[in-house]
């Protein structure tokens, strides 16, 4: 869970605001041209916060707002805690289901010592001896399918709180950390700490990424947890990557975080404010050969920590990013509708992913489906993600048939509905996802008690 601030504002926010582009929808998705050098579409973690929130509370009146401007898409997942223990196998268990699902996860990592300087989103590891502990676990679990990996915000942008002699610490840890993900996962992208531009300037923004090992990642992210307009980003990062090609640095390209600017400017801290409203939706066609993707980094909807605690998800501060933002781009839906039915409100630990890499099922021959289940468990309980796959013509409606193992029994259901709660379970498509075009896939999911290892699934249509 991210519990990053935005408090980290040195200088007056940028009064240039895109809510105009944003009233016109203009300029949410791009076409056409390519980004720098990421392809491909986005992971929408279907266990994040807004999901979580959305699935329990189905009734509220903000719901609707917030699941099909929010939870519909695909956002940064954070590594905050310190877990050496276990950290593999968690960042394993996100990497299988995005791979599964053919998409590219974003991880944050936000695990530096004494990070935000000891403010509203402090903790890190103990040392940075056990940093890079941690960094080696964490890079074990990647995998070798592309990910991208927003490394350490704040760690250079704010670093008034350390002496010379800690700074120059933590720019070896950092460019260690970046070294040890490329060498473990050669298709990871990983991006520094640019700030974002009110802050430092390009020339100072990129001589601490040159210090911090910038040479050895693929670029840097700028604006995350902030509220500068994209086109401000965007100067400032051709102006940084201008800063490092002088120094001999080349071919660094740039994310942005737009999860919170596409309204006015104003107090840094989104809790107090209500003129705040979601950017540009996520996506890696920018259209920018300098911008490998626009990101949302910072969950909409989790607090900056001066009103609420920081990272906790508010559905207040969500309905308000969301409420008259433009819908997402009809050329690029999201994969997966968010659940219509609640799943319990207290959230399934992560510290207890499954031991299997979820199966695959080749698209049928003709005018079937083939279907495949993931399971995430824990102690006690388990989610279930299907992906139901149309074969070689499109199906109009779907029944998948789940073999849930002996003790397992199902507590809820989304984007499906089920008869039976254990043994065989029968599932349906529901109005939104029962047309599925030829080799497309839809997805539903489910929660129990007991163990899903082991659960097999198969369709008709």
């Amino acid at each position: 869970m991210a519990i990053l601030s935005s408090r980290r504002s040195s200088a007056a926010i940028s009064v240039a605001a895109v809510a105009g582009l944003a009233a016109a929808g203009v300029g949410l998705a791009v076409g056409g041209a390519s980004a720098g050098t990421v392809s491909g579409s986005l992971y929408r973690d279907p266990s994040s916060a807004v999901v979580r929130w959305v699935a329990a509370n189905p009734g509220d009146s903000r719901a609707a707002v917030i699941r099909d401007k929010i939870a519909s898409q695909p956002q940064a997942r954070w590594y905050a805690n310190f877990n050496p223990s276990t950290i593999q196998s968690e960042v394993s268990s996100f990497i299988g289901a995005a791979n599964s699902a053919q998409q590219i996860p974003v991880l944050s990592v936000y695990e530096i010592t004494n990070r935000d300087c000891g403010g509203a989103s402090a903790g890190g590891a103990p040392d940075l001896n056990q940093y890079q502990t941690w960094v080696s676990n964490f890079a074990r679990g990647l995998g070798n399918q592309t990910v991208l990996i927003i490394l350490e915000t704040d760690s250079l942008a704010l670093q008034t709180c350390l002496s010379t002699g800690e700074l120059n610490a933590r720019n070896q840890a950092l460019t260690t950390a970046t070294q040890t993900i490329k060498s473990a996962s050669p298709n990871a992208k990983v991006y520094l700490d640019g700030g974002h531009s009110t802050w430092n300037s390009a020339n100072d923004t990129a001589n601490r990424l040159r210090a911090a090992g910038v040479q050895y990642a693929d670029g840097f992210f700028t604006n995350v947890s902030n509220f500068n307009p994209t086109s401000s980003e965007a100067n400032f990062g051709r102006a940084v990557i201008s800063a490092l090609n002088g120094m001999g640095i080349s071919g660094k390209r740039q994310v942005i975080d737009t999860s919170r600017n596409g309204g006015a400017a104003g107090d840094w801290c989104a809790d107090d404010n209500t003129d705040r409203r979601i950017g540009q939706y996520p996506t890696t066609n920018t259209g920018d050969a300098n911008i490998d993707a626009y990101l949302w980094v910072k969950p909409p909807g989790e607090a900056d920590g001066c009103r609420y605690t920081a990272g906790s998800f508010q559905p207040d501060l969500a309905f308000s990013l969301a409420n008259g933002a433009p819908n997402p781009p009809t050329t690029a839906p999201p994969t997966t509708n968010p659940p219509t039915t609640a799943p319990p409100t207290t959230a399934p630990p992560t510290t207890a992913p499954p031991t299997t890499a979820p199966p695959t099922t080749p698209p049928p021959t003709g005018n079937g489906c083939s279907a495949s289940v993931a399971i995430n468990q824990w102690n006690g309980g388990f989610t279930a993600s299907v992906n139901v796959t149309a074969g070689s013509a499109a199906i109009n409606g779907w029944t998948v048939t789940v073999a849930l193992p002996g003790g397992a029994a199902i507590t809820s259901t989304w984007n499906a509905q089920a008869s039976g709660t254990s043994g065989t379970v029968r599932f349906t498509n529901v109005g939104y996802n029962g047309q599925v075009g030829a080799g497309q896939t839809t997805n539903f999911g489910f929660q129990g008690t007991g163990t899903g290892q082991g659960a097999t699934a198969t369709c008709a249509a």
